[in-house]
């Protein structure tokens, strides 16, 4: 036990001398007291707490153990942030709910306090050390709490890049025809990535007609046809022609009551007909005798 008679030692070193050699121990307790909370929770398996608790727990008490300002040891002290961003990010990526992370983060103050009672028996010293514990764990979690905000949102980024390019396939109709078949809104996410695909696929299929085809795209206003005519410019930038197919009746009609300028480019009612002048254009190649390759 640390008793009183300590006199006036530094509260902060009163703490690190309590902690002193006990990451162990700190670990310990820390993966106890988590499975305790949350035992069912399949993102805290026993292992991965066990090494979250290992690498926060001695970064912690070597971020204790310097001259850095207690309320700047989690953001400015290199091992103990990275290691409490990579344990938020890695419960991100598993799916667990974020308040759960931070509360994660926070047991760990009841094990510290639990330790620092058990050392510690001056009631005025022990107040201070926690209140130090206190600040020291709340910067831990605000950390904690935005970083796993960080890593969700880039996962969601990710995903909802995925699910565009699998929405937008190049598909290689015919020898140097390649064609995109758009379905729902077409905006400016979606229409960057449907340019970056087709583009590459002209360049990689040596193609010299790209048709795309808006037969699933429910309605065409400013917004779209804007859209639609920027893919058509870059894909003339690439030296290939451009089709337009899907043009009904009903869109030819909002086309023109919108008073928006399709003269320059070409634009078929079907699909079939894109491909028969894209037929013309190429001069009537042969189709290649293999299955179309879809991007």
């Amino acid at each position: 036990m640390i008793s009183s008679s300590a006199g006036a030692a530094d509260v902060r070193q009163l703490v690190v001398e309590s902690l002193k050699g006990r990451a162990d121990d700190i670990a310990d307790r820390w993966v106890l007291l988590q499975l305790e909370r949350a035992p069912m929770d399949p993102a805290n398996g026993e292992r991965d707490l066990r090494y979250e608790a290992d690498t926060v727990a001695s970064a912690l008490l070597a971020g204790l153990d310097t001259s850095l300002p207690v309320d700047q040891i989690v953001n400015q002290h290199r091992e103990l942030r990275e290691a409490v961003r990579e344990l938020s990010l890695r419960r991100a990526r598993a799916g667990a709910p974020p308040t759960a992370t931070s509360m994660s983060v926070l047991a760990l103050k009841d094990v510290l306090l639990e330790i620092l009672r058990e050392t510690i028996d001056d009631t005025g010293r022990l107040f201070s050390a926690a209140l130090l514990i206190d600040r020291l764990l709340d910067a831990a979690g605000a950390l904690s709490f935005a970083t796993y905000v960080e890593g969700r949102e880039e996962i969601i980024r990710r995903q909802s890049r995925q699910l565009l390019e699998v929405s937008t396939p190049v598909v290689r109709l015919w020898r140097q025809v390649v064609a995109v078949p758009l379905i729902g809104t077409l905006d400016t996410a979606r229409t960057q990535v449907v340019m970056e695909n087709l583009l590459q696929a002209i360049q990689d299929e040596d193609a010299q007609v790209a048709i795309i085809d808006i037969t699933g795209v429910p309605t065409v206003d400013t917004a779209v046809a804007q859209h639609l005519m920027q893919t058509v410019r870059a894909v003339r930038l690439m030296g290939a022609d451009c089709v337009i197919s899907g043009i009904r009746p009903t869109i030819a009609q909002t086309i023109a009551q919108l008073g928006i300028d399709l003269v320059d480019i070409l634009t078929r009612a079907t699909l079939a007909e894109a491909l028969s002048e894209a037929m013309k254009i190429t001069g009537g190649s042969a189709p290649v005798p293999r299955a179309p390759v879809v991007r």
